[in-house]
């Protein structure tokens, strides 16, 4: 059997089948790329996506701080591109990207600026955000970037908890101004 695909049994319940007698009640499943979005909906969502990351770069030349980083604009992406996935929702992205700093800042603090720092400062959020139920993998690389960059958190933890809000907000809104879009978000904590 190729890796990537798998069987299911037809109905609940079904024993396994030795492993060197295939089963005939076992279907073969090969995955596929999810569907194409509508071109409706791929414009509503790269356009909604690229709003909310210009105006977070808009507020950052307002108030002379880099605000849009790297796993902000992955976080936009599933808000506005995949709103019903896990790691789409509000508890994730909102106090994930926290939880990721929040490594971050204590990882830099015992072992300092190096890549080896923030690659145990991505692990720590890894297993945190674990543990917190809050999936949400671009807050890993916010505990990548902290470590990396050093800003400083009196500044840097307030704009990306008000960045985050602000996506979770765009992506509420941006799922009720087109009424064939997903509603986001599935839920809220």
């Amino acid at each position: 059997m190729h890796p990537s695909t798998t069987t299911v049994a037809d109905a609940p319940g079904d024993a396994p089948a030795p492993a060197s007698v295939p089963s005939p009640r076992r279907r073969l499943i090969t995955p596929r790329a999810p569907a194409r979005p509508s071109t409706a909906a791929a414009v509503h969502s790269v356009s909604a996506a690229t709003t909310v990351l210009l105006g977070l770069v808009g507020i950052g030349a307002m108030i002379h701080e880099p605000v849009l980083i790297p796993p902000l604009a992955a976080s936009a992406a599933l808000v506005h591109s995949a709103p019903t996935l896990p790691l789409a929702q509000p508890r994730g992205v909102v106090i994930g990207h926290l939880i990721g700093a929040a490594a971050g800042f204590a990882v830099l603090a015992l072992a300092g600026s190096s890549a080896w720092a923030a690659a145990l400062a991505a692990g720590l959020t890894l297993a945190l955000l674990t543990l917190a139920r809050t999936p949400h993998s671009p807050a890993v690389a916010t505990a990548v970037v902290t470590v990396l960059q050093s800003p400083e958190p009196a500044r840097f933890v307030p704009l990306l908890f008000g960045s985050t809000v602000l996506l979770v907000l765009t992506g509420y809104a941006g799922s009720r101004i087109r009424r064939t879009a997903p509603r986001y978000p599935a839920y809220w904590w």
